[in-house]
Formats: C-alpha cells, sequence, structure tokens
C-alpha cells in the first residue's frame, strides 16, 4: 500500500465547504469511506497495521460527528469491514448503522462512550475543536459545544491545560462563526470542569489558572465593545452576541465562578436587561431563543452573585431589578413585555421577599386586554407563564404574608388572573392569537393548583375548583386540536392526580368513568373521533352542561366542513337521541342552549356557529319532543333570541345560518308557524340579493318537507313563485311578488312606514313587528 495515499484520504474524510447556503463535501466524504472499505477488500491486513490507528480514528469521528447521516452510516459500515483496530467490537457495537442515524445521539452520547477509550480520546476532541466549533452551520457549532460539555471528564487536564487556552483567543477574534463556537465551547467546558471540581471536593478554580479566569472576563468586555459598534449595521451579528454571551454568563455563574463583588457582574446584569430590551429588533427566529438565553442567564447570576451570607438580597439592588421589570411590562414593544414578564418569573425567592404583591399587580396589569394592546398576545401568554413560576418559587403558606407566599390573602387574585387567560379569544391577521394565552393559563392553573394541592389544599375552594374544571371542559370541547389537547390533558391530570387527589372536583365519580385512569395516556385528544364522544358525555353533568355545550357551539357549527364538525355534530345528536325520551332532561337541555344564546347574543365568534348548529339540530330532529305541544315556550324563545340576533345585521354568514333556524321552527305548531313566515317573508324583501335568493330557496325545501303549512290548492302557485321569480331582481319587483304570497298564505304583510333619502340611495324602512327593517 503506498503511505502517501493514506494523508490524502485522512483529509478527504473531514473535506468540507461551503458554497452559497450549503455544503459541497458530503460527496467527498462519502467516497473517502468508500475508499476505506475498499482498501479492506485491496490489501492484506499486515499492510494496513502500519496506518490502523490513524484511520481508524478519523472513521471514528466520520461515524459521530459528521454533519450528514449518510457519511456517519458510510464510516460505520467502513469501520465495520476494516478488521482489526482497537476496541473495534465495543465500538462497532455502539456506533452501529442504525445508532448513527440520529445525530444528536451520536454528540452527546455515542461520543461519550467512545471517547472512554484513550486511543479516541484526544482525537475527537481536537476534531471538535479544529472542524466543527468553527463550522458554517450553527446546529453542528452548538452540538460541538455540547459535546466538548460532555468529553471533558474523559480528559480534565487535557481540556484545561491545552484547549481552553487555544479557545480563548479565538473567542475574541473576528471571524462570526469560530468566535460563537470559541465563547460556547468555554462556556461548556468551563461549567464541566468546575461540576468535575466540585464533585472531587476540590476548589471550582482547580483547573482553572489567573490567565484562563482574566480571558473568560474578557470575553465579556470584547462583546460588549462589538454590540455597541455593530449593534445598528449588523443587526444579525448582534443577535449572535446577546445568544453567545447570555450561555456564557448562565454558565460562568453556574460554575461559582470567584467573581463576586467584580464590576464584571454589572457589565453581565446590563448585557441581560439590554438582550431583553433588543427583542423588539432582532429576527423573529432568534427572539425566543434570545429571550430563553437571557432569563436562564439571569436566574443563574440572581442565584450565585445577588445572595449574601444570610440568604438575603441587597435591598437596593433588589428594589432596582424589580422596579425594572415591573416598569418594562407596560412598554409599549410586545417583545420587551414578554422579556421582562419571564425575567420577573425567573427572579429567585430571596428577590421576590416582601415585593410579591407587586410583582403579582404588574404581572395582571399585563395580562388585560386593552384597546391600545390588544393584538399583544404574547405579552399576555408569558405574563401568565410568569405568574405560575412566581408561585412555585416563593411556595404556599396559608397564614403567611401576601408579600412572601402564595396564601389565603391572595390566592383569590392569582386564580382570578389566571382564569381570565383562559377567555382570550383574540384573533388578528395571524389567526386565534388568543389560543397562545389560553394554552398558557391552562398550563399555569395546573401549575398552581398541584403546588397548593401537595402543600395547602384547604386554599382551594369549591368555586374556584369549579371554575377551573368546567373552563377546562369547554376547551376540550373546541375545534382547534392542539388546544382541545391541551385542554383535555390538564383536565385529565388534575382529575387523576393522587398525591393528594385534588379536592372539590363536580361529579368525580362519574368523571372517572367516563375517563377511566387506565386511559389517561392511550387517549388522543387530538383526533375528533376520540376526543368528541367522551367530551359530549360531560351534558349529562349539570355543572358541566353549559361549558361543554358553549364548546359544542363552535365545533359543530364550525366554518367548514372537517372531521372536527362531523364528529361533534354526530357525538351531539347520539347524546340527543339518548335523552329524547326524558322530558325533564329535554328541558334542562334546552333551557341550557338558550342560556348559551342569551349570553352571547352579538358575539359573532359564539353565535354564529350556534345559529348554524341550532339549524343542524332541528333538521335531525333533536326537538320533536315539543313539536306537538302547542306554543312551547323554548320555540318561542329561541324565535325572539334569532330575530334579536339579527337585528340591523349586515353579516351575511349569521343571516343565512339565521334562515335555516327559521325555517327549522316551522315544524312547531300553533302561534310560532305565522311568525316564523312572516320572518322569512321578511327576509324576502333583504337588501342583499344572495339572502333574498337564500330565503326562497330554502323556504321552497321547507315547504317541501312540511306540506300541512300551506294549503294544498294553493300550494302550486307558492311553489311557482318561490322558484320562478328572479329574487336578486329590483326590491320594488320582489316585493310585489312577496306580498301575494302574504295574500295567499294568510300572513301579514310588512306596512312601509318611511322613506328616507341619504346621498344618492332611497332607503324604505318598515315596521315588523317592532322591528325597523330597511
Amino acid at each position: 500500500m503506498e503511505p502517501h495515499l493514506v494523508p490524502v484520504i485522512l483529509k478527504a474524510l473531514t473535506y468540507d465547504e461551503k458554497r452559497g447556503s450549503c455544503s459541497v463535501g458530503s460527496n467527498v466524504r462519502d467516497a473517502a469511506c468508500y475508499v476505506c472499505w475498499a482498501f479492506a477488500r485491496a490489501y492484506d491486513p499486515s499492510e494496513l497495521i502500519p496506518f490502523i490507528n490513524q484511520i481508524s480514528s478519523a472513521l471514528v469521528i466520520a461515524a459521530v460527528f459528521d454533519r450528514d447521516v449518510n457519511c456517519r452510516r458510510a464510516a460505520s459500515v467502513s469501520y465495520r469491514i476494516l478488521g482489526t483496530f482497537p476496541h473495534g467490537i465495543d465500538i462497532l457495537t455502539a456506533a452501529d448503522y442504525f445508532a448513527v442515524g440520529n445525530r444528536v445521539n451520536c454528540y452527546l452520547t455515542i461520543s461519550v462512550y467512545i471517547a472512554g477509550f484513550p486511543e479516541y480520546t484526544q482525537p475527537m476532541i481536537d476534531h471538535l475543536v479544529n472542524m466543527k466549533i468553527n463550522h458554517w452551520d450553527s446546529v453542528i457549532r452548538e452540538l460541538s459545544t455540547k459535546a466538548l460539555h460532555n468529553l471533558t471528564p474523559r480528559a480534565p487536564e487535557y481540556m484545561a491545560n491545552v484547549v481552553l487556552p487555544r479557545l480563548l483567543p479565538l473567542s475574541v477574534g473576528t471571524d462570526l462563526h469560530t468566535r460563537h463556537g470559541a465563547i460556547l465551547a468555554c462556556a461548556e467546558i468551563t461549567h464541566a470542569l468546575c461540576k468535575l471540581a466540585e464533585e472531587n471536593n476540590r476548589s471550582v478554580t482547580y483547573y482553572f489558572n489567573e490567565k484562563s479566569l482574566e480571558g473568560l472576563k474578557q470575553i465579556h468586555q470584547e462583546v460588549l465593545a462589538a454590540i455597541c459598534l455593530f449593534f445598528f449595521l449588523y443587526l444579525s451579528v448582534c443577535q449572535f452576541f446577546f445568544l453567545t454571551v447570555c450561555t456564557l454568563i448562565e454558565k460562568l455563574s453556574l460554575s461559582k465562578m470567584p467573581f463576586r463583588g467584580d464590576p464584571i457582574i454589572g457589565g453581565w446584569q446590563w448585557l441581560i436587561n439590554d438582550s431583553l430590551r433588543s427583542l423588539p429588533l432582532v429576527s423573529s427566529t432568534a427572539r425566543q431563543h434570545i429571550k430563553e438565553s437571557a432569563v436562564s442567564a439571569l436566574a443563574a447570576l440572581c442565584n450565585e452573585y445577588y445572595i449574601n451570607e444570610k440568604g438575603e438580597a441587597d435591598p437596593a439592588l433588589q428594589d432596582e431589578l424589580v422596579t425594572r421589570y415591573i416598569s418594562g411590562l407596560q412598554n409599549t414593544e410586545e417583545m420587551i413585555r414578554c422579556g421582562f414578564s419571564l425575567a420577573l418569573g425567573a427572579l429567585p425567592r430571596f428577590l421576590l421577599k416582601g415585593r410579591l404583591q407587586q410583582v403579582l399587580e404588574g404581572l395582571k396589569k399585563a395580562t388585560i386586554i386593552s384597546p391600545e394592546d390588544v393584538s399583544f398576545a404574547q405579552a399576555r401568554r408569558d405574563a401568565l407563564i410568569a405568574i405560575a413560576k412566581v408561585c412555585q418559587t416563593v411556595g404556599v403558606k396559608g397564614e403567611g404574608s401576601q408579600e412572601e407566599y402564595v396564601c389565603k390573602d391572595n390566592v383569590t387574585q392569582i386564580y382570578a388572573t389566571l382564569l381570565n387567560g383562559v377567555t382570550d379569544y383574540t384573533t388578528d391577521s395571524r389567526g386565534d392569537v388568543g389560543g397562545w394565552v389560553r394554552k398558557a393559563a391552562m398550563t399555569s392553573l395546573m401549575e398552581v393548583t398541584l403546588l397548593l394541592v401537595q402543600n395547602e389544599t384547604e386554599l382551594i375552594n369549591a368555586n374556584i375548583c369549579k371554575q377551573i374544571m368546567c373552563w377546562l371542559a369547554q376547551q376540550a370541547a373546541e375545534k382547534i386540536d392542539k388546544f382541545r389537547a391541551h385542554a383535555g390533558s390538564v383536565f385529565l391530570t388534575l382529575l387523576h392526580f393522587d398525591r393528594p387527589p385534588v379536592p372539590h372536583i363536580p361529579h368525580r365519580e362519574e368523571l372517572e368513568r367516563i375517563f377511566p385512569r387506565s386511559e389517561t395516556e392511550t387517549l388522543n385528544w387530538n383526533a375528533s373521533s376520540e376526543a368528541f364522544p367522551r367530551i359530549t358525555q360531560l351534558l349529562g353533568l349539570p355543572t358541566y352542561q353549559y361549558y361543554v355545550l358553549l364548546g359544542l357551539s363552535v365545533s359543530v357549527g364550525g366554518l367548514t366542513e372537517t372531521t372536527v364538525r362531523k364528529y361533534s355534530a354526530q357525538s351531539l345528536f347520539e347524546y340527543m337521541k339518548k335523552i329524547q325520551n326524558d322530558s325533564s332532561e329535554m328541558e334542562s337541555f334546552c333551557e341550557t342552549l338558550l342560556k348559551v344564546f342569551e349570553d352571547n347574543l352579538r358575539n359573532d365568534r359564539v353565535s354564529v356557529p350556534l345559529l348554524t348548529m341550532l339549524d343542524q339540530m332541528l333538521a335531525n330532529g333533536c326537538f320533536d319532543i315539543f313539536t306537538m305541544q302547542g306554543n312551547h315556550p323554548f320555540p318561542v324563545k329561541l324565535f325572539n333570541l334569532c330575530k334579536e340576533e339579527i337585528k340591523r345585521s349586515k353579516d351575511v354568514r349569521k343571516l343565512r345560518s339565521s334562515i335555516g333556524v327559521f325555517c327549522g321552527l316551522i315544524q312547531f305548531e300553533g302561534d310560532m308557524r305565522e311568525k316564523v313566515l312572516f320572518q322569512l317573508f321578511l327576509l324576502l324583501c333583504h337588501p342583499f340579493p344572495v339572502i333574498r335568493k337564500t330565503t326562497a330557496s330554502q323556504v321552497y325545501e321547507m315547504l317541501i318537507t312540511y306540506s300541512d303549512v300551506v294549503d294544498p290548492a294553493i300550494m302550486d302557485e307558492v311553489m311557482t313563485i318561490l322558484s320562478d321569480t328572479n329574487w336578486e331582481a329590483e326590491l320594488t319587483v320582489v316585493r310585489e311578488k312577496r306580498n301575494h304570497l302574504c295574500d295567499l298564505m294568510k300572513v301579514p304583510k310588512p306596512q312601509l312606514v318611511s322613506k328616507v333619502k341619504y346621498g344618492n340611495v332611497l332607503l324604505s324602512f318598515f315596521l315588523c313587528n317592532d322591528q325597523l327593517f330597511y
């Protein structure tokens, strides 16, 4: 075998060159793996012995650290074919063809196992430092630094004396990718070394000399200068710096580096605050990462450097931090509110002591919807998340001070804020953004409730528990899969929690029968076919009936024909069939249905789909038990509510849905029929041609279905007028036909009461049962 080939092959195994937004090196690396495989076939094993260590190390590194799965698998197969190499069987077992398919597993788990063999430890570390922390792909850079953290216990002296001194100059260099990777690597290695020193009962600075400590402090100064220099010119560069240095601050704080009292702590705090203030200026993809990184850094910094020997905070520092973050909750920028909300949620207990009520009041204000910030759904979401975090941090003490604990004096206020979040149905150009708030509110309700249950159960009263479970039941009956699934999961978690059980859950026994503990994990709330047959059973429980029906109204009467609408309607109709012969159950259900309608009158989010649902229920005979009872109060009240809902409405969808309800109400005998016909004939002369046409079409179908409504002698003439008239013609023509129908069917004609000229338009007003219609 020619010795000069080996260096070429080794170089090819790590070849990577970026061109544009992608790399062209993967084909070369894959071919190099094939060449190594061919060596084993072409040469006698004795000829490969001088090169086996070099080739095996290179193939192991490629199998574990290559960016592309095909190259990792090719290296793993080639490694197997080579045959004789150090610890081959053990390595092949850990890094086989399938194991190397998961990149994260390769970097963080398999690499640690293989690095346990001394022959591979240093080559793997060197490869990460030389080739991966400066990689063009940021994901690879971040994985590489985490891998260095995990590999540090395998060679702590080498990391401290060789690797860290090499990384410190790179962390203040000019190349952005190298700088990013080097700072993260310094942070991870430092944290790993300090953990190792602590485990061995050594000083945290055991592995660091003075030069290394100064180098770590210098990183912050250089980054701060770069942010000031490039902030407005190269904002994308500053995003890297914010994210990277916040991670550095977090890791150095967790490492308990001896910087207490050092001016650098103030610089770190300024940088964290500046990261949160700059969130509106960075790209939307980077915001969440920077926000999370800054909040984690703040928590670590406070826990390590802001607490004194007595376990207390400096009053001046506490006042400055808390006041700054609470004032930021009313900022005009949504992202700043988000950052400062989560910052308050991350503060440790000693900084919240004596200021708890002030913090909770500030977060409560951030959850209130006002005309100026109605679209700030993300800010309200993060404020609700922060409230739960604060409660978990300060703990529970029933008779304690409301400035220090969750107690009897503030628990009602906390629950009121969280329950208010469940009612957020804000929509904008992004869709149902209120769903983010509702989801956060449900999670926070669960966390606070379980916290109270495990510490002071008596703080949860029956009314609060009833509200929580009812609101969750409503959310579990609504149409958006991910929010329904989350609500269902929280509902079952509270129902089946037993350490100790959540008190005062209404109808606990019935709920446990509907949702057995054994099916908690298997019930798929995302699947409409599984969720709705279960949740509709709650209609039979008086406490939940109103809320489940409210949720079902939105699902059954949805805008489009989806699986949600299909299965929710099926489940509702099946429930109605079960109670058809039980007059008391039907009376209770109809009373609740009318209550839902009345409470949501002119609330288009509920009333429009509710009209569609009522149309379907009337068409499916859900109220047949009342059709033979003359002038039953249910259809009368329903008619009046529908009439009130469409009064002066210009919403075409609402008007069309109401037509279906009016046509369905014709099946009820008594005075109802004349009222319904009068209302339908009124709609036959509606200003909107599409409404006139829809009304005529549905009245035609109604008369075919309920033929007893019209005298057979005039049926043909009525049907001819309905079908042959051009209902999209001028109102004067249409009104004549409509009035002829009124005469034929002996229905009072609407009376014209006045005409008003508005600009160039002549408006005609009619008086129809005390309702003005034009």
